[in-house]
């Protein structure tokens, strides 16, 4: 269990849901993971969600606006890294490989964002802390407990993020580990055709911790959600499984061995 009060710069910070049903979805997840959520008007019939456990902040979500549902954009989790100055980090994007992809603005009095697009095609957003750090709970179950790119040139991330955050690239050609002075924050595999249709485009996944990952991934299927791809053993590490909520958003979860 970690509580948290800040987060050093580099580091996974939040989680946003954004999706086509943000009623379905509360429902969905707060049977899943008993989570409890509130929502925020933050325009007359527009809501922002907050998500936490016992009070502590786990993450949030929001339904599309028009714009993103003209476009067809699917459902997704956002994840955020915090920075110190997200327009510094933002400039270093291009020379990297990379594309801004929204140009950092202001939330209200919470924060600075913005969004980019690694030279691989995966996004990840950019976090400035103001009044919100990020999630104040992590790495229990419910909360999130690890984040993976998945992407098809591994070599090609590593120089991007290592450029772009200071991060060291450890672990092995198998799986890389991204460590952010000194400490396990993340990892990076390689997709596999064999994943689901042979089209999985890159992204960031993030990992939910749950007291049994059998459990939550039948619990997930009663509710709604898919399975794609079923509980298996990670050796000497945990246990993993991949899976969709109702509206298509996927995410994974996790038990430590």
């Amino acid at each position: 269990m970690a509580t948290m009060t800040s987060y050093a710069p580099g580091s996974f910070c939040w989680n946003e849901l954004v999706t086509t049903d943000a009623a379905s979805a509360k429902s969905f997840y707060s049977s899943l993971f008993g989570w409890n959520t509130t929502d925020q008007e933050v325009e007359p019939g527009n809501y922002y969600t907050n998500i936490d456990i016992g009070g502590k902040s786990v993450a949030a979500l929001y339904g599309m606006n028009k714009a993103q549902l003209e476009r067809g954009v699917p459902p997704h989790w956002n994840l955020s890294v915090s920075v110190e100055n997200v327009d510094e980090t933002a400039a270093k994007v291009a020379s990297l490989g990379g594309t801004v992809v929204l140009p950092p603005f202001d939330v209200m009095d919470l924060g600075r964002l913005a969004i980019i697009q690694d030279p691989t095609g995966a996004k990840l957003c950019l976090w400035q802390p103001g009044s919100h750090i990020g999630a104040t709970l992590t790495g229990e179950n419910g909360a999130f407990c690890w984040w993976e790119l998945q992407t098809h040139d591994i070599e090609k991330a590593k120089a991007f993020y290592t450029g772009l955050f200071g991060w060291v690239a450890g672990g092995s050609d198998q799986y890389v580990e991204w460590l952010n002075n000194g400490t396990s924050i993340g990892g990076l595999l390689k997709i596999q055709p064999e994943w689901g249709d042979g089209n999985v485009p890159p992204n960031w996944q993030s990992y939910v911790m749950v007291e049994s990952v059998d459990d939550s991934a039948a619990k997930a299927v009663e509710l709604g959600g898919k399975i794609l791809m079923p509980p298996m053993d990670i050796p000497g590490t945990g246990r993993f499984a991949v899976l969709a909520d109702p509206q298509g958003a996927v995410f994974s979860i996790y038990k430590r061995a």
